[in-house]
């Protein structure tokens, strides 16, 4: 249990600079679509309601306020597999919990403007936002927040003080 603690907790954060670019997406997508969940009903607890979660005013807002936090951590590259790996699993029951009734035709949901509106062929047109979010998230879970990120400030500064304490 240990080792996989310690593998969330210290990512590897010499990769790429340009590895921002990938947090800096993720991060703005989660951090902007959460702050649209509090701003527009539809967007949140009515979206919420209509797929029949339970408590749906509560479970928009917690999964908002997450959105928000974990967008900002990723922005910054605190935290980042925790974060990456909370916002794989949001993804995913986005997916299971509005995907699967849009390819038999009974999602509670609008229909999509254009044809395809059900089937395998909608499901892949709507679900290509999440799984972008999905695999930018797999990628800095696997390799970290890069360089330019605040765990990478963190990591170096515990080297400095572990070098001076010798």
């Amino acid at each position: 249990m240990k080792k996989i603690f310690d593998w969330f907790h210290y990512p590897p954060v010499t990769g790429k600079s340009s590895t921002i670019i990938i947090r800096l997406m993720a991060g703005a997508v989660f951090f902007f679509e959460g702050i649209l969940k509090f701003l527009y009903a539809a967007q949140g607890v009515g979206r919420f309601t209509k797929l029949g979660f339970p408590l749906p005013e509560t479970t928009a807002h917690i999964i908002a306020t997450g959105e928000i936090i974990g967008g900002l951590f990723l922005l910054f590259g605190l935290f980042t597999r925790f974060v990456s790996i909370y916002f794989i699993i949001q993804m995913m029951v986005a997916v299971l919990s509005t995907k699967i009734t849009l390819y038999s035709g009974t999602s509670p949901l609008p229909m999509p403007v254009v044809p395809p509106q059900t089937g395998l062929w909608a499901v892949e047109h709507e679900s290509r936002s999440d799984y972008a979010q999905i695999m930018a998230c797999l990628f800095l879970l696997i390799e970290g927040p890069g360089r330019i990120s605040i765990d990478f400030m963190i990591s170096a500064s515990k080297k400095i003080y572990s070098f001076n304490d010798k």
